[in-house]
């Protein structure tokens, strides 16, 4: 049975960038998680650490803790990776948050420029025209950040105004309504620069248009 990450490591891992997965912390601890399987170091300049796919999967699982004292020491030092939240692209519906705009801006943009990093890292050709492994795994934050990072407005609350991006039962396939027909036409456009193949539908019984969008794998 592979032995549970250290709280220390643990507390790295949870730490990591929420899209590209990018690591910071001591070249020992590091170094250790390379060792597990957990990081790797990449090859070009500057050479920064990223979460594997298993360590991935480690921060998305619940921390297993063997000891009473490791667990109030990650307990006693989890307030500084927990206070700022995890991001999370706006995916539409939610309700208002207190986050100035500006802020939101900064946090977006961000998140999109990790993501690029990450189809560059990921792709086997190095493109970040095309979406990567992570998209496929995260359809609706993927297509979701896609739209907001170009300035699409998401819905808020139970406004009809702006886009909502859902899971559907087809496969690597999201479903994007927006009421103003102009709107969900720009969000098409953005989907299709970003890497996703788009096609407009009709819902069957209010003949509202919405979008199928799945990301390209050429």
């Amino acid at each position: 049975m592979t032995r549970p990450p250290t709280a220390a490591q643990r507390r790295v891992i949870d730490a990591a960038d929420p899209v590209s997965g990018r690591l910071r912390g001591t070249e020992a601890q590091l170094a250790a998680l390379v060792k597990r399987g957990l990081a790797f170091r990449h090859p070009r300049p500057p050479h920064d650490h990223f979460l594997t796919p298993a360590g991935h999967r480690t921060r998305e699982s619940e921390p297993e803790v063997a000891e009473p004292a490791a667990a109030a020491e990650a307990t006693a030092t989890s307030n500084s990776t927990t206070a700022s939240g995890v991001f999370a692209a706006r995916i539409g519906g939610e309700e208002r948050t207190g986050t100035s705009p500006a802020a939101r801006t900064r946090e977006v943009h961000s998140a999109w420029q990790g993501l690029l990093e990450l189809r560059r890292m990921t792709n086997a050709d190095g493109s970040v025209e095309r979406p990567c492994g992570w998209e496929r795994t995260h359809l609706v934050q993927a297509a979701a950040l896609a739209l907001e990072a170009a300035g699409h407005r998401p819905a808020t609350g139970q406004d009809a105004a702006g886009y909502r991006v859902r899971a559907t039962p087809q496969p690597e396939a999201v479903a994007v309504r927006e009421p103003d027909g102009e709107a969900l036409r720009a969000c098409a456009g953005t989907l299709e620069r970003a890497g996703w193949q788009v096609s407009e539908h009709k819902e069957p019984r209010t003949e509202a248009s919405y979008l199928l969008a799945s990301p390209r794998r050429t």
